[in-house]
């Protein structure tokens, strides 16, 4: 016990000594060696003196997110798992079954079987719920059920799954699975080229460049870039995206930091594709961080009309680092800049309100700033489109809607029910929201809202002190009138969740490539691109 109390307490010693190395941490290098030795000591003493059994390692995990919350959502500690879904969003690669899965308490669902890989061979489609890999029951299996259907490629597992009530099994073969950056390009029409690009991989930039030569070949004049969904990724990905249609040598982004070494200026590097070309980029409210530097740098140029809805506003920069035992740390190391000297941050999280809470910066607190060709456009809140369409204002009811797979689950059984022979026709009616809304019923749906909790505790409040008695029909009224107000809000949303629904069953029916053929002709965004590429006037209009 006394070489093992002696190896704890040189801890702090032994990282006093690494931080005496690092000089951003020169100033307060006291304070934090100081506070590392108290936290040692109170976590020994804790794992050694409480009551009951402790887990060191769920109590540290606890304190790190606990710590790394007060920062910002960016600033992860990431374990082995971690680490390794990181290597596979940067790279696109690894081996599996090929397809997006839900991992739930007693199954495992199938979001997204991707087109011609294992689970899609093997017959698998959207909604189907592995119950058993192998002799295994997930609802018997304690850690993370995803793992079972990992293992080298060409190895097989037979799945055990339940599909509309029905329960079957198949094998799958795994294999090499390619998450494709750029996964759609095609043309829209026979001078307007539409390329997709879903996230800034490593592949990102090869791929983007890829399509467009291809489509330049196939006669495109002009081209409609979608960002939108598109969360971000590598930062150099991104820089290089932005020289396939700028000169080289021109600015695209800068970052800003208190450590020195991280203050940095990024110029293209290489020649480009076409600096000529009439680009159109479509954003919306999930387009971040990469996704915002290129269409920031590329409006700040004048090198494209932004189309969409506002973006979702991440400036910051973050930069992995190695710790101990195969775990990382990410940590927001800088804030970043575009050309026009604009920093898109939309949310403050080091001044928050009286919850905790980060907040939106304010529309009167927006900088203004100047384009190339000295159009304004503003910091603080995204990257704001030349030509605002498509922007619905989700309600947390209809977030709840989407995120307890309610969408998806209609989706999965309107596509069991209907038997449609050209997917590109279809078109959802006020019918099809009626019985969406029946399905909400019969599921029991229900979400509280923040004002009827607040209800429930004063209500609760009132019984202790006797005063209920009075208030009690008041009461039930205000909790009849919240429920008639959140059918009042689904019904606003109706067009956005239509479109959800609509999204789905393409998918379901087309896989993800037939989603896009869809979009080519049903989007409004590209509609609208389209439209503005087609009248060189009007596409020069917004640029000038």
């Amino acid at each position: 016990m006394k070489k093992l109390l002696k190896r704890k307490v040189i801890i702090p010693v032994l990282l006093c000594a690494v931080f005496l190395t690092t000089s951003a941490f020169k100033n307060d290098f006291f304070e934090i060696a100081k506070q590392i030795e108290i936290f040692t000591t109170l976590f020994k003493e804790i794992n050694m003196n409480y009551v009951d059994d402790t887990n060191p390692g769920e109590l540290m995990d606890t304190a790190i997110k606990s710590m790394l919350a007060d920062l910002d959502p960016y600033t992860n500690f990431m374990n082995e798992q971690d680490v390794e879904a990181a290597r596979i969003n940067n790279t696109g690669d690894y081996t599996g079954i090929g397809a997006k899965v839900k991992t739930l308490k007693d199954k495992l669902v199938i979001i997204e079987p991707y087109k011609d890989y294992p689970a899609d061979k093997a017959g698998l489609k959207a909604g189907d719920e592995i119950i058993k890999v192998g002799n295994t029951s997930i609802l018997d299996y304690k850690d993370d059920a995803g793992n079972l259907l990992k293992g080298t490629a060409g190895s097989q597992v037979e799945v055990t799954f339940n599909r509309q009530g029905k329960t079957q099994t198949t094998t799958i073969k795994r294999a090499e699975v390619e998450i494709k950056a750029v996964p759609h390009f095609s043309m829209v029409n026979d001078k307007t080229g539409y390329i997709v690009l879903s996230a800034f991989s490593r592949k990102a930039h090869a791929e983007t460049n890829y399509a467009l030569r291809d489509l330049k070949a196939q006669g495109a004049k002009r081209i409609i870039l979608d960002l939108r969904g598109n969360p971000g990724g590598l930062v150099n990905e991104a820089i290089n995206i932005v020289n396939l249609f700028v000169p080289k040598g021109q600015l695209v982004v800068t970052t800003k930091s208190k450590v020195e070494k991280y203050n940095k200026t990024y110029y293209t590097q290489n020649d480009p594709i076409d600096t000529e070309i009439p680009l159109v980029i479509l954003i919306d409210g999930k387009s971040a961080s990469a996704s915002e530097i290129v269409s920031g740098a590329l409006q700040d140029l004048d090198r494209a009309v932004i189309v969409g809805s506002r973006s979702f506003g991440k400036g910051l920069v973050q930069r992995p680092k190695e710790l101990t035992y195969g775990t990382q740390v990410k940590i927001t190391i800088s804030r970043y800049y575009t050309p026009s000297g604009r920093c898109i941050q939309a949310l403050d999280y080091w001044h928050r309100n009286e919850n905790g809470e980060a907040v939106r910066v304010k529309q009167e607190n927006y900088n203004e700033f100047k384009t190339k060709n000295g159009r304004k456009v503003f910091d603080g809140g995204g990257v704001f489109p030349d030509v605002l369409i498509g922007s619905y204002k989700t309600s947390p009811i209809t977030s709840a809607i989407v995120n307890n797979d309610l969408v998806f689950n209609y989706a999965t059984n309107y596509h069991y029910k209907h038997k449609i022979k050209d997917i590109n026709n279809l078109k959802l009616n006020d019918n099809d929201f009626k019985d969406f809304k029946n399905y909400l019923k019969t599921n029991n749906f229900t979400f509280e809202t923040d004002t009827e909790k607040a209800l429930k505790k004063a209500f609760e409040v009132a019984k202790k002190e006797e005063l209920n008695d009075n208030i009690q029909t008041d009461y039930n009224t205000l909790i009849s009138n919240l429920n008639k107000s959140k059918s009042t809000v689904i019904d606003e949303n109706k067009n956005y969740l239509l479109n959800k629904i609509t999204e789905e069953i393409v998918k379901q029916y087309a896989y993800r490539e037939g989603l896009y053929e869809y979009y080519k002709i049903h989007d409004n965004e590209i509609k609208k691109a389209t439209e503005i590429l087609g009248n060189l006037s009007t596409y020069s209009g917004y640029l000038n």
